[in-house]
C-alpha cells in the first residue's frame, strides 16, 4: 500500500490463520505432530471399536481356532477362536483409559504433596524422607506387592500404579518450588498481604504447568507399559478382560504357530507408546522445560 503525497510503502501484516499457525508447528515440531496423529488414529480406534468391528471380543468359535490373518479375520484369530482384532481394538480401551487416568491421579497428588513440601520448611524434610523410601522401591514390584494384597480389577491396576508414580511428581514439584518460592514475584505477593493458599494456587503452581504436562505425557506412557507387565504376568486386568497385556499373555503358549495373537497387540501398544513419548519429547522442545 502506498500514499501519493510522500511516495511511501507501507507493509500492512497480512492477517494469518489457524491453518498457517498448524503448519507453522508442523514444521518446525515434527516430532509432536507425528505423535498426535498416531495417537489420535489409536484412540479413535479404541473408542469406535464397535464402528470398525461388529465382532464380540468375548465371542469363542472354537471351528476357526488359530485361522492366520483373512478378509474375514484381518488380525487372525486365538486359540478359542476370538477374533484378535476386535480384541486389540477392545484392549486399546483399557490401556489408554489405565494410563490417562493413572498420569491425572498421579499428577493431582504429586502436585499437591510437592507444594506443601517445598514451601513449608518444616514439613519438606519428612515428606522427602517418605518420598526416597517409596522411589527405593522398583515401581513393577511395588505394583506387584500392591496387586498381591487385593483382588484383581482395573480399579486395582490404576491404584497399584499411582502409587509409585507420585513421588517422581512431588520431587519434581518440590524443585521447582524451592526455587520459585523466592522469586520476586512471590516475595511481592506476600509483601501486600497474599495468604499461603493464594500464593500457591495464582502465583506458583501457574508456573509448573508447563513441566507437570512433560511429566503427565511420560507417565501416561509407563502407566500403559507397567499395566501390560503386570496383565502378561498375570497380576493385572482380570484374565476375562481383553487388555493388551492379557491377549499376549494367553497367546505366548501358540507363538510359533499362532503368532499373530502377540504380533498385533504388541504392534498396537508400541505404537503407542511410542506415539506419547514422542509428543512429551516435543512439548518439551515447544516449552522450553
Amino acid at each position: 500500500m502506498s500514499t501519493a503525497g510522500a511516495g511511501l510503502v507501507l507493509d500492512v501484516p497480512v492477517p494469518r490463520g489457524r491453518a498457517h499457525a498448524a503448519r507453522v508447528l508442523v514444521t518446525r515440531n515434527p516430532t509432536l505432530a507425528a505423535g498426535c496423529v498416531v495417537l489420535l488414529l489409536l484412540a479413535l480406534s479404541a473408542v469406535a471399536a464397535p464402528l470398525w468391528t461388529a465382532t464380540d471380543a468375548q465371542q469363542m468359535n472354537p471351528s476357526v481356532r488359530l485361522r492366520p490373518p483373512d478378509a474375514e479375520h484381518p488380525f487372525g484369530t486365538d486359540h478359542f477362536g476370538r477374533d484378535v482384532f476386535a480384541r486389540t481394538l477392545y484392549g486399546g480401551r483399557i490401556s489408554l483409559r489405565v494410563g490417562l487416568i493413572v498420569a491425572l491421579l498421579a499428577l493431582t497428588a504429586g502436585t499437591a504433596v510437592g507444594l506443601v513440601s517445598g514451601y513449608y520448611r518444616a514439613l519438606d524434610t519428612v515428606v522427602m524422607r517418605v518420598v526416597d523410601g517409596l522411589m527405593a522401591i522398583p515401581s513393577i514390584l511395588l505394583a506387584l506387592a500392591l496387586m498381591a494384597l487385593v483382588r484383581a480389577s482395573v480399579e486395582t491396576v490404576i491404584v497399584a500404579l499411582v502409587v509409585p508414580e507420585i513421588p517422581r511428581v512431588v520431587r519434581v514439584v518440590r524443585a521447582q518450588v524451592l526455587s520459585l518460592r523466592e522469586h520476586t514475584m512471590v516475595e511481592g505477593a506476600r509483601a501486600i498481604g497474599a495468604g499461603t493458599p493464594r500464593v500457591l494456587l495464582f502465583y506458583i503452581l501457574p508456573a509448573l504447568v508447563a513441566p507437570l504436562i512433560v511429566q503427565g505425557t511420560h507417565i501416561c506412557a509407563l502407566a500403559i507399559l507397567v499395566e501390560s507387565y503386570l496383565s502378561f504376568l498375570g497380576a493385572g486386568t482380570p484374565p476375562h478382560i481383553p487388555s493388551w497385556g492379557n491377549i499376549m499373555a494367553e497367546g505366548r503358549a501358540y507363538v510359533q504357530i499362532g503368532v499373530w495373537i502377540i504380533l498385533f497387540p504388541g504392534l498396537f501398544l508400541m505404537l503407542t507408546v511410542l506415539s506419547i513419548n514422542l509428543i512429551g519429547d516435543g512439548l518439551r522442545d515447544l516449552l522450553k522445560v
